[in-house]
């Protein structure tokens, strides 16, 4: 597990899938690119009925989101399906607040969090299994926030910042213990993990699968005549 969580510091780049149920959020089915540095992002939703918001897409690029609403969005917008948010403008921390238009999903950092349970002493070895074509070695634990955070004290402020960034998206949906399942791969990669926990706002169960790593993630923003910019109308509704 160790020699796992080492190996994530040096992943900046990947794509994985995303399936399950998060508090909040609803349903989740998605397909994304990301990239750490810089922070980019690509996110496919693969379910029409995955979520309330009914996001067909996400990009994220250079602190600004942009959101594919649909038809339900170019209805109200003369034909403009793309709402843009501009991060900076939002807030003093550079991203929106609370569960708005797909916050929690835009800058999840899956790697960051294959790293949870080696700050765990509640870990198992269950066995080796198959995950999409790779032999990998299953591993289940379960850890409170306040026990990962405690962990993160040795690392360096960049790796403890990374981590901590994941923690504090649990702690937002009110999730404050979490059992994990995770496959390790012959080359110490985490490729799948799965995370369980509970909140007052309802279930967490989410699946991650890694599908690459270390290539080039490409954004570019849609195009001007179709994207409508709610930047300020966001801003004037946070906090409700």
């Amino acid at each position: 597990m160790a020699q796992a969580a080492k190996a994530t510091e040096g992943i900046t780049s990947f794509r994985y899938r995303m399936t399950g149920e998060v508090p909040m959020e609803g349903r989740v089915d998605a397909e994304a690119e990301m990239s750490v540095k810089p922070l980019a992002m690509i996110m496919k939703m693969t379910d029409e009925d995955q979520n309330r918001n009914g996001l067909d897409e996400i990009r994220l690029m250079d602190k600004v989101m942009y959101a594919d609403g649909g038809a339900q969005v170019a209805k109200a917008s003369d034909g403009k399906h793309w709402m843009k948010f501009d991060w900076p403008a939002l807030g003093a921390d550079g991203r929106p607040s609370g569960g708005r238009v797909g916050d929690w999903q835009v800058d999840k950092d899956p790697a960051a969090e294959s790293a949870f349970l080696a700050g765990s002493q509640d870990v198992e070895k269950v066995g080796a299994e198959t995950v999409d074509g790779v032999r990998a070695a299953h591993y289940k634990g379960a850890i409170t926030l306040g026990e990962y955070r405690k962990s993160l004290k040795s690392e360096d402020a960049a790796t403890r910042e990374r981590r901590e960034k994941s923690l504090d998206q649990y702690a937002r949906m009110g999730v404050r213990e979490i059992t994990m399942d995770m496959w390790i791969d012959g080359e110490d990669h985490t490729k799948q993990l799965r995370v369980r926990g509970r909140s007052e706002w309802g279930r967490l169960d989410l699946t991650v699968t890694f599908l690459g790593l270390g290539k080039p993630v490409t954004v570019t923003a849609p195009p001007i005549g179709e994207t409508i910019d709610l930047t300020r109308a966001a801003k004037g509704r946070q906090g409700d």
